[in-house]
Parts: C-alpha cells; sequence; structure tokens
C-alpha cells in the first residue's frame, strides 16, 4: 500500500511539474468584419490583425474568420454583445440603434491623437460602449465620403430631383440637398446605374471604379464629406475585461501607434486611385465657395438633425467634444 502510495506521489508530482513548465495555450478570440476579408478596404485590418497576435503571441490570439458570409453585417453586433464573437470590425451606423452616439464620430474635426486626449471624445465613447457590452478600442479605416453622378452639375441647385442610391449614412443628407434617395443594395448598384433607376450615389474613393460604377458616373462633387471614417475595432466588454492587464495594454499601445499609420496607407492608395480615376474619364466638379460652404453645412446640420431626435440630452456635449464649441 505504502508502495502504491509512493508511486502515485510520485506521478502527481512529474504531472504537476511539466503542468508548471508547459506553455501556456493562447486565448484565441473569434473576430469577424462587417466586409469581406478581401476587401481593399480591410487591407489595414490584417495589419492589425498580425501586430496584435505577434505581440501577444502564447497569451492571445485574434482569429479573424471572416465576414458577412459567416454572420450578416447587421446582425454582427448583436454577436458581439452577447459574446457568440469577441472581437468585431464594424462602423458605427451597423448599431446606431443601441448607440446613436457612436455614430457622431464622423463630425469630428479632431486627430486621433486629440480624440484620445484624457476626458475627450474618445473617454466619452468608450464608457458609453461599456452600457451596451461593448470596449470600444481602434478605427481601422480612412477614406472621405463623396458623391458620384452621371451629368455635371455647377451647383446645390442643380442636385435638387437627382435619384441617387443611398445609405443610411447620408441618407438625410440628401435629402436636405433636395435628391430623391433611393435603397439599392450594394450588389444591385451597377444594375440601377445601368437601367437609370439611379442617377448617381454616395461612396468613399477606393471601389467605385473596380466595380464599374463609373461606367455611368463619369463626374463626381469633389467635395469630401464625413472625412472621419466611423469603422470601430470592437471587442466584447466581458473578454475584454478577462484579459490580462498587461495584454490589454499592448493592444492598447499597438492601436494607438496603428491609427496614424492606418491613415497614412489609405491616404496613399486614395492618391493612387484618384489618377486611375481621372484616366477612366471621370471629372472632378468645384462648386462656389458660397455652395461648397453651402453643401458641407447641410451635411453637418441633417447628422446633427437625425442626433437631436434621437439623443437630444447628449448632443450638447457631443459638439463640444467633437470640436465644434
Amino acid at each position: 500500500m505504502k508502495r502504491f502510495i509512493c508511486i502515485m506521489v510520485l506521478i502527481l508530482s512529474i504531472v504537476a511539474a511539466s503542468a508548471a513548465f508547459a506553455p501556456v495555450s493562447a486565448k484565441t478570440l473569434k473576430a469577424l468584419s462587417f466586409l469581406p476579408k478581401n476587401h481593399m478596404l480591410c487591407s489595414m485590418i490584417h495589419v492589425w490583425v498580425k501586430e496584435v497576435n505577434t505581440a501577444c503571441k502564447g497569451k492571445l490570439k485574434i482569429n479573424w474568420v471572416g465576414g458577412p458570409e459567416v454572420i450578416p453585417g447587421f446582425e454582427q453586433a448583436e454577436a458581439l454583445k452577447n459574446g457568440v464573437i469577441q472581437v468585431s470590425f464594424l462602423p458605427a451606423a451597423y448599431y446606431k440603434a443601441m448607440l446613436p452616439e457612436a455614430n457622431a464620430i464622423v463630425l469630428s474635426r479632431m486627430t486621433f491623437a486629440q480624440e484620445r486626449k484624457p476626458g475627450g471624445i474618445w473617454d466619452y465613447l468608450v464608457k458609453k460602449h461599456e452600457k451596451i457590452n461593448m470596449r470600444l478600442e481602434g478605427t481601422w479605416l480612412y477614406d472621405p465620403f463623396y458623391l458620384y453622378v452621371k451629368k455635371p452639375v455647377k451647383g446645390i441647385k442643380d442636385l435638387k430631383g437627382l435619384r441617387m442610391r443611398t445609405a443610411s449614412m447620408y441618407d438625410s443628407f440628401m435629402k436636405r440637398l433636395g435628391m430623391v434617395p433611393i435603397t439599392v443594395k450594394f450588389g444591385e448598384t451597377y444594375t440601377a446605374l445601368q437601367r437609370g433607376l439611379v442617377e448617381g450615389f454616395g461612396w468613399p474613393t477606393l471601389g467605385p471604379r473596380k466595380w464599374g460604377w463609373l461606367d455611368y458616373c463619369k463626374y463626381v462633387i469633389d467635395i469630401p464629406f464625413y472625412t472621419r471614417q466611423n469603422t470601430f475595432i470592437l471587442f466584447n466588454l466581458k473578454t475584454w475585461n478577462s484579459l490580462p492587464k498587461d495584454v490589454r495594454s499592448k493592444i492598447d499601445q499597438i492601436t494607438i501607434a496603428f491609427e496614424p499609420k492606418m491613415k497614412a496607407y489609405f491616404v496613399k492608395k486614395i492618391a493612387e486611385e484618384k489618377k486611375k480615376m481621372a484616366e477612366k474619364g471621370l471629372k472632378r466638379i468645384k462648386f462656389s465657395k458660397k455652395d461648397t460652404a453651402a453643401y458641407l453645412k447641410a451635411a453637418n446640420d441633417a447628422f446633427w438633425a437625425d442626433l437631436e431626435k434621437k439623443i437630444p440630452k447628449e448632443v450638447p456635449t457631443l459638439k463640444k467634444l467633437l470640436g465644434y464649441k
């Protein structure tokens, strides 16, 4: 009996020692994006994921499993909130029903560094996201919006009555300009332009040439609006809080350093794309100073008016934090 006990003690000691010196397996987090992984706008997500996985090797691994083919984009926020996924690369417009304040980031007049100053808009939004069980971590895209049209226009008056392919981001803006926004699925936009269902669309710089949309829209109003993208890196809050403090700190450091690099990458890509657009025959339209000011005012006023309806008590704070007062 004593021999048996001694053998068992020896075995348990070996097992314990082996466990103590065995490498700790990394915690794997499932991540999704609202766009497919190979989409050109997702180019810098790959960089962020790689940097995090390299820096946190042995402690954390982010497994970016796909995009809307796994879970539709508009369902991903709920999946993140409930912990079905742990990380999401999502625009705030996709969960504005949960948190309208988040979408206001597109009106920011600040740099990434300015937004992150203590007590600023970033701290405000981090706390707001915690209420919906999310950790707001960073931004992964820079590409301002433009309006593209089939026929040349000289000013705001010429926009009235134009039928435009819309999205929730600029639906109210188009209405304020007198345009007629029409909801068209992304994959049906080319056909809608071809058949004359719509006479233009709103979109950033990257994409329209590749998808053939410029075959029908040869003009772009060269006045960028909503220049600060609302595309966020988000964690499930419970998952975030469960990570070791040093891992969270490392992710924060990586993300803060990543944002200006991300913007520089897209600025270069946008410049390259504009040259290709010009070769394709796209003409850039400039408005008078008066119309340019009115155009941008309409974009901002439309957004603020929407927020006034949904969260009137938050608007004064948001204006101050976003650089409007």
